[in-house]
């Protein structure tokens, strides 16, 4: 089964969009494979600012977040795994979504179902004799 996390992230990024708000993306920049600009990573965190006019080739896809930009005047091809994301919200009022840290969705199996159990039979009783006239 797939994940769920990059197509949340899809759908709040439209909603947030949407509603001319400036899209912010949390990540872990210490997770493996994640390429960001070190420079501006505080206590293993990045904050970045995702909305169109701000990057080029923005791709939500199902297991990275792929973009271009300018950081200090460079441009710089960033690459963030979709374990490495931990929020996207507006920056405007806050309003998104936070992602469990130790969750990796491509892992990601539906609850098991309890085993079915055959249904008890009702107690027997002893039979009775009943007169009929």
């Amino acid at each position: 089964m797939s994940s769920l996390k990059p197509y949340l992230i899809r759908a709040i990024y439209d909603w947030i969009v949407d509603n001319h708000f400036t899209p912010y993306l949390l990540v872990n920049a210490e997770a493996e494979g994640t390429v960001v600009p070190r420079a501006y990573v505080q206590d293993g965190r990045i904050v970045l600012n995702i909305r169109p006019e701000a990057v080029q080739g923005l791709s939500l896809g199902n297991d990275h977040v792929l973009f271009s930009a300018r950081f200090g005047g460079k441009p710089m091809q960033v690459d963030v795994p979709m374990r490495a994301v931990l929020a996207l919200y507006a920056q405007e009022n806050g309003r998104g979504m936070i992602f469990d840290e130790e969750e990796d969705g491509d892992e990601t199996q539906p609850p098991t179902p309890p085993e079915p159990t055959a249904p008890t039979p009702p107690p027997r009783r002893k039979p009775t004799l009943k007169v009929v006239k």
